[in-house]
């Protein structure tokens, strides 16, 4: 039967309330209300046992009495369904923790032990709820991306300007973009002179300037100033909707882990009912079988896991990590491929001035006041940098005149007497051919030209800031957690992706990708050893998903953080770290939880088999056990000393 995770919360829930208030009334009528239960037996329960017994030949007492109704309601509402489901789940090959528990509820209603399967039923459906919170909605990133794209798009007819929805539009139209808009369709800009930023589609880092004549992409966010576009592309072919189209196919191929209660319970259950099976056998008392699976009911499996699990989500919460998929904790200390995207993750995302190469006749600093003096009125992408520059100089901004910012010309004005343009090099390769060999060799980052009084005078060379902590991080990877393989990819060109890998220390290096390369790159990767990927932006989105482990900064992108299983909240490596000691911290508290539960279990099995132990006692046994192994669940949630070694 398949349900959805809203829906089988729900119903776990219910079972929950139910087993709580059956336990509850269980307690209160034989303790509280002194009726002699012996003597006071519903007729109808009598009867309807009776008919039970008649048609299944069960060999119990049906002389239920009034105490033991509640626990009746619990097991017929709560305990049959549990059993149902286990039982399917049985049929399709999978014998978990939980198995157990199903053969200790119907061995408690065999024996009358209702009590006993009524604590089983409430344990169950508990550890259930606690697991349906780490199920991920597929459905989730599609949503987030769906929201994301415009559904109207403003279309000129004749001197106006209708909405109409973007499935219409036709390649061809002409359509107005206003500011701070995200753009509808793939285009040519025809009227209009502004920035648009594509990092969330291409990965480059900066807010890309847009003139007449320039290609403009859909789901790209429009800057300050309105953009007249020609649609080139149908809504259903353009960019954003590539995007979707792959990230609908990377959710369908997503990668399943396997819980970590299965994998031990996969041993323990055979264990238990063997025990269990010879304690019947060679003593041919029944009450000892049930007194072992009542002290082998995995709680430590089945509560001490989720409390694991819980604890350490809450305390990655509190050193701003976001755990959106809890199973990653399970897997990430086993992840051997580390893969990184360039722009916003091992970058800060930003341009910064790296060199200021002036001609013999001029002086650098003189150069960057004049420069940054300028462009502070300008709202290029370099122009944050060469005044963020000038003042870590303190040099002082002077006053300016005549200020115009031309398509292809650039920034030109008056600075301190001098006619100044800050332009491109294809600007004054086309101008001043014969001054061309005064430029340096290209270089690999972004530049722009600097001329005073129509004459060269220097090259300031960008890139985009590395961060600071990136080169430490990388090359602790291998020592500390084990990655075999490092790789970045990044949507950049070749030169920039080259220059941050030989800086971070990092061999495995693939440039100029789309979402769609990056995609099969890491289902690719990930066939060979699990993977952790670490990005940010919507071109991120479908290799996050298709990725072991898919780890976001930031909150730029709801596409994003729908898409990663963890989200680190303020974009810094050092959390990163943290999230992998989190996991491998998790892992060792949910063994020690686990299997030293199941050692005390065993070593209280044996005892129940060999008849020391009714089930009674067995239950009081199994509830100190319980006790010791949730209470260093509990140690999850607290912080050691140090989560990063780097």
């Amino acid at each position: 039967m398949s349900q959805t995770p809203a829906t089988t919360t729900f119903y776990e829930s219910l079972i929950i309330v139910i087993s709580l208030l059956g336990i509850t009334g269980y307690l209160v009528l034989k303790y509280e209300s002194g009726l002699d239960h012996e003597a006071y037996s519903f007729s109808l329960t009598s009867q309807l046992a009776s008919s039970v017994k008649n048609i299944y030949q069960w060999q119990f007492n049906y002389a239920t009495t009034l105490a033991q109704l509640p626990l009746l309601v619990v097991l017929l509402f709560g305990g049959l369904p549990l059993v149902y489901h286990l039982l399917i789940k049985l049929f399709q090959g999978d014998l978990g923790a939980d198995f157990l528990a199903g053969i200790a509820i119907v061995t408690s209603v065999w024996l009358n032990e209702y009590l006993a399967g009524s604590l089983v039923v409430l344990m169950l459906s508990g550890g259930a709820v606690l697991e349906s919170y780490a199920v991920r909605k597929a459905s989730s990133v599609l949503e987030a991306l769906a929201k994301r794209m415009p559904s109207v798009a403003h279309r000129h007819s004749g001197d106006a300007v209708i909405d109409i929805d973007t499935q219409l539009v036709r390649i061809g139209d002409t359509l107005l973009v206003l500011p701070h808009e995200i753009c509808p369709v793939d285009g040519t800009v025809l009227e209009g002179n502004g920035t648009m930023d594509e990092s969330y589609l291409t990965g480059e880092p900066y807010m890309m300037p847009k003139t007449r004549g320039s290609q403009v992409m859909s789901g790209a966010v429009n800057g300050h100033t309105a953009l007249t576009i020609q649609a080139d592309k149908l809504a259903i072919d353009s960019r954003y909707a590539k995007i979707m189209e792959v990230m609908h196919t990377s959710e369908q191929h997503r990668p399943r882990l396997r819980r970590l209660g299965d994998q031990i319970g996969a041993l323990y259950t055979p264990l238990t009912l063997l025990i269990a099976s010879a304690a019947w056998l060679m003593s041919g008392d029944v009450i000892r079988f049930l007194a072992v699976l009542v002290i082998a009911t995995p709680c430590p499996l089945l509560i001490g896991i989720p409390i694991t699990v819980i604890g350490s989500i809450s305390l990655a919460a509190k050193r701003e990590i976001v755990i959106k998929n809890p199973a990653i904790l399970e897997t990430i200390g086993k992840c051997r491929t580390a893969i990184f995207d360039k722009t916003g993750t091992l970058t800060y995302g930003r341009p910064s001035l790296t060199a200021l190469i002036a001609s013999n006749k001029n002086d650098e600093r003189d150069i960057l006041q004049l420069a940054a003096s300028l462009e502070r009125y300008s709202k290029h992408p370099l122009s944050s940098a060469i005044v963020t520059a000038a003042e870590q100089a303190q040099l002082p901004l002077l006053p300016v005149s005549n200020m115009k910012e031309s398509p292809g010309e650039g920034l030109k004005g008056v600075v301190d007497g001098k006619h100044l343009q800050v332009t491109s090099r294809q600007y004054f390769v086309e101008h001043y051919p014969f001054d061309s060999a005064l430029l340096p060799p290209v270089s690999s980052g972004l530049e722009c030209i600097v001329l005073i009084n129509n004459i060269y005078a220097a090259t300031l060379q960008f890139r985009d800031e590395i961060r600071t902590d990136s080169s430490s991080f990388i090359n602790h990877l291998k020592p500390s957690h084990s990655f075999d393989r490092i790789m970045v990819v990044s949507g950049d060109k070749e030169s920039e992706v080259r220059y941050l890998a030989e800086e971070v220390g990092i061999k495995h290096i693939f440039f100029s990708q789309s979402p769609e390369q990056k995609l099969e790159l890491v289902r690719k990767e990930t066939k060979t050893a699990k993977t952790v990927f670490v990005g940010d932006g919507i071109n991120d989105a479908p290799a996050l998903t298709a990725a072991t482990i898919g780890i976001a900064f930031g909150q730029n992108s709801d596409i994003t953080g729908e898409s990663a299983d963890a989200v680190i909240m303020n974009s810094s490596l050092q959390k990163v770290d943290e999230l992998f000691h989190i996991g491998v911290r998790m892992r060792k508290i949910a063994l020690q939880s686990a299997i030293g539960g199941i050692v005390l279990s065993v070593m209280g099995m044996a005892a129940a088999a060999l008849g020391y132990l009714t089930p009674v006692a067995g239950a009081l046994v199994q509830e100190i056990i319980d006790i010791i192994a949730i209470l260093n669940a509990l140690r999850a949630a607290v912080p050691p000393k140090t989560l990063s070694d780097f």
